[in-house]
Parts: structure tokens; sequence; C-alpha cells
């Protein structure tokens, strides 16, 4: 076995078993550290779901057998006897671009198998710029086609992808959708003198009913004070009558 050789996640290697153990095997895979698969990582006669009691019903101390690396810690590699996914829900993102073959029609899209757990969904709407009415006008079953992923949601395990997004916008349509962007801003600047109109009225008719207020209560003062004058006049006025 070539030792030192650099040993990749998800990369399949040919092994031989040194040492068993009750929680699985001690496999030689060229690697400076130990590698080891435990027991559920095992599969028996190629068969995953098939339940396994003993390491021993697959394994055996020097048995040559392809393994694949499934995580690479600090102190040992982690080996399975399962092909481990192309894709894991963690390496799904938003925005990048993959290549899948369509598995599945149905009349609202195409179901692509990417190498996840589940296929991603290509909806009817994301299949082409132009209108579609069936997913079968653009795409059959078996066809390879590259994708961009606009949504992963790992709880209910969707991935929402899209063909058109990867395809450069036709140029009756790039016109059409510049004409109606145009024709959008022409109507957001007929709204707004409208709009600065009825604001420039509310505005003005607040401040005439402030004034009036204002007016009011200063009116209501003077004729308050005038009063107050003649009353105090009237009592000068009684007050010299007395004296006199």
């Amino acid at each position: 076995m070539e030792q030192n050789q650099e040993i990749k996640a998800k990369e399949r290697y040919t092994g031989t078993v040194l040492k068993t153990t009750l929680q699985g095997a001690l496999v030689d895979i060229g690697s400076e550290k130990p590698a080891f698969i435990h027991i559920s990582q095992a599969v028996k006669d190629g068969d995953p779901k098939k339940e396994i009691n003993s390491i021993d019903e697959v394994l055996e101390v020097g048995q040559t057998l392809d393994f694949w690396v499934k995580r690479i810690r600090k102190d040992r590699i982690e080996l399975t006897m399962k092909e481990p996914l192309a894709l894991e829900w963690r390496e799904i993102k938003p925005g990048m671009t993959i290549k899948g073959t369509v598995v599945r029609l149905e009349t609202f899209g195409a179901f692509v198998d990417i190498g996840a757990e589940r296929p991603g969904l290509i909806h009817i709407s994301e299949l082409s710029h132009s209108y579609v009415r069936t997913p079968g006008e653009v795409v059959r079953e078996g066809d390879e086609v590259e994708a961009k992923v606009l949504e992963v949601n790992r709880r209910k395990k969707q991935i929402k992808l899209s063909i058109k997004a990867l395809q450069q916008l036709p140029e009756n349509l790039q016109m059409q959708s510049q004409a109606d962007a145009k024709e959008k801003q022409e109507e957001e600047e007929q709204k707004q003198p409208e709009l600065t109109a009825m604001e420039i009225a509310l505005r003005s008719a607040m401040e005439k009913s402030e004034g009036g207020k204002s007016g009011s209560k200063s009116r209501e003062k003077q004729e308050s004070s005038s009063e107050q004058d003649e009353i105090l006049s009237r009592t000068l006025e009684n007050k010299v009558g007395q004296d006199s």
C-alpha cells in the first residue's frame, strides 16, 4: 500500500483490513493517520439496509476492499462502505451552478438528480424565458442539464433550481423589460407631483387652521383685557365719588 498519499473526503481508496473490534475495523489505506470504519458504515452483500450484528459478518483481517473516506479528523480518518453523496445539504448554496440528470417530469416541472439526498426541482416557469406549456417541450428524462440553485430548504428537503437563470435574456424580452421599466418610472414620476400638491394643500389647510385658532385666542385675550380695564375704571370712579 502506497504510504503518505493525499487523502481526500468522498474519494474511494483500496484498503486492507488490519484488525477488527466490536465497534468496527482498522484499515490500511496508505495514510499516515489510522483509518477506521465503524460497524454502522459497513455494508453486507452490497445492501446498505441489511442489519449487521458483528463487523466479522462483513470484514476479516487481511481482506482487501474498496472504501470511501467519510470524514477526515485530526487524529483519524473515518471510512465507509456506502458511497457518499456528491452533494451534502451543507454544501448546497443558493447561487451555485450545478449539473444533473433529469429523472422525472411532472406537469409543474422537472426533477433533476444532482447527487444530493433528494432531487432538485426546476419549476416550469424556470425552464425557459419563453412561455412553456409542458416541461417536455424543453427537457426529457435522461437529459444532462446545468442549473442554478435558487433556494435550499433543508427542513422540507427541497432544492429549487433554474435553467433560465443561466441563460441570457432574449433581445426581444430585454427590450420589453426595458420598456416596462421605463413605463413604470414614468408612472411614478406622474404620481409624484400629484402627491406633492396634495401634501402642500394639506399643509396649507393645517397652517390656516392653526392661524385661525391663534387669531381667535388673541381676540379673546384682547376682549378679556378690555373688560378688565372697564371694570377697574368703574371701580375707581365709585371710589372717588365716595371720598367726595
